[in-house]
């Protein structure tokens, strides 16, 4: 019984949001008619980007219409990306409003970065708004100018962007598919406290830079919260979108999933008791069940495994049972058949009907497990190593 308890503890909440999100996607947002006259700057993070930075500025440039300048920020890259981004400038100064480069001493992770660049931006007296992306995203035609018209919404303070993964496998896809679902609900109750970082939209006014944890990684949720912590809400638009390049490898995917997490799980942790979560009305419920997916069901989960394999240690040494406990065993024994069936299948990159939303479920919760392993033995994420692998299909396909 203590299998079934710490089951239902476990994935009740991941049914009950899943219920919450469909009544929550039958009343979109409207998008507003007419367009903001705001400021925009992008903001382009960069390190050891010289295979590609080069076709990123050239996107960037000829993407919108809106006039927009850029800010482009190094993390001491090792490689020619700062020469490759000053040549591009003398070459092209016309194509932005203004263009400005800032070389950091040493890389102290992304967040950091950003921090420092929207510090620069706040003592220049800058009052608008700002577009982050990275170097290997590729930002769809009409996105930036669709993400602008939300502001003149006066209560929207971000938006986020949907991934198009390149050369994906069916985890990727299944995993992307479901997520992106949630945050669109979650945006239509209220607010998504996650977004995606390379391409992604906010109001600089809105945004408190002492929330920022420059120790964490998920920059761009950190973002999102702080925003909605401010008083404006914090949505993922479906029709604004941009395309990247998954790890072609399912344990590149692996590794980048891991990271994720645990960046997820410091900003939840951190902000679960800030009294601005707590006073920020339906963002608070949605808040709270992500704190609770993310930190406790893979604890919870964990526990069912052990208590599993127990259950079947105790009956190889005593025999099978009799009765309704035989019920009960092979009751229970059926699902966990089926868990670890979909487990394995999602694991291996296989995609099959009904099994990949369980297999899905099981193997985020396995990195979520993961990440809080590696927070407890003190290893972070905020500074990670490239997907070159990456890189070199990206150059390659310019």
């Amino acid at each position: 019984m203590a299998e079934a308890a710490l089951g239902t503890l476990a994935f009740f909440p991941f049914l009950k949001h899943r219920i919450s999100i469909s009544r929550w996607l039958k009343k979109p947002i409207q998008y507003p008619e007419n367009p903001p006259k705001q400021p925009l700057m992008i903001l382009l993070p960069i390190w050891n980007e010289a295979k590609i930075i080069k076709q990123k500025l050239d996107s960037l440039s000829t993407n919108t219409e809106i006039t927009c300048s850029l800010l482009v920020i190094d993390s001491a890259s090792t490689d020619d990306s700062v020469t490759l981004v000053k040549d591009w400038i003398k070459e092209n100064d016309s194509k932005f409003e203004s263009i400005e480069l800032i070389e950091m001493e040493s890389r102290l992770g992304k967040t950091t970065a950003v921090h420092k660049a929207l510090a620069h931006l706040k003592s220049s007296n800058f009052d608008g708004l700002v577009l982050m992306t990275d170097a290997d995203a590729t930002i769809s035609k009409g996105t930036i100018d669709r993400m602008y018209g939300w502001f003149s919404d006066q209560e929207i303070g971000a938006v986020g962007a949907r991934a198009i993964r390149s050369q994906s496998t069916g985890e990727e896809s299944q995993y992307r598919s479901m997520f992106e679902m949630i945050r669109q609900g979650e945006s239509n109750k209220d607010s998504t406290p996650f977004l995606e970082g390379s391409c992604m939209m906010w109001r600089l006014s809105s945004l408190d830079l002492s929330l920022l944890n420059l120790n964490s990684n998920a920059d761009d949720a950190q973002i999102a919260t702080a925003v909605r912590m401010a008083g404006l809400h914090s949505i993922f638009d479906e029709k604004a979108s941009f395309t990247d390049i998954a790890p072609p490898t399912v344990d590149g995917q692996r590794r980048q999933k891991i990271r994720r997490a645990q960046g997820l799980q410091r900003l939840l942790k951190d902000q679960k008791k800030n009294p601005k979560i707590r006073s920020s009305g339906r963002f608070k419920k949605i808040f709270s069940i992500q704190h609770y997916m993310h930190v406790y069901s893979p604890i919870l989960a964990l526990g069912v495994g052990i208590s599993a394999l127990s259950r079947w240690v105790m009956v190889s040494v005593t025999g099978m049972p009799t009765g309704v406990d035989a019920a009960i065993h092979a009751s229970l024994g059926v699902i966990e058949l089926f868990c670890l069936t979909s487990w394995l299948c999602v694991r291996q990159g296989l995609r099959l009907p009904l099994l990949g939303k369980i297999g899905t479920i099981l193997t985020g919760l396995e990195y979520l497990l993961i990440a809080q392993y590696n927070s407890f033995r003190g290893r972070t994420s905020h500074m990670w190593q490239q997907h070159s692998d990456t890189r070199e299909i990206i150059s390659k396909k310019n």
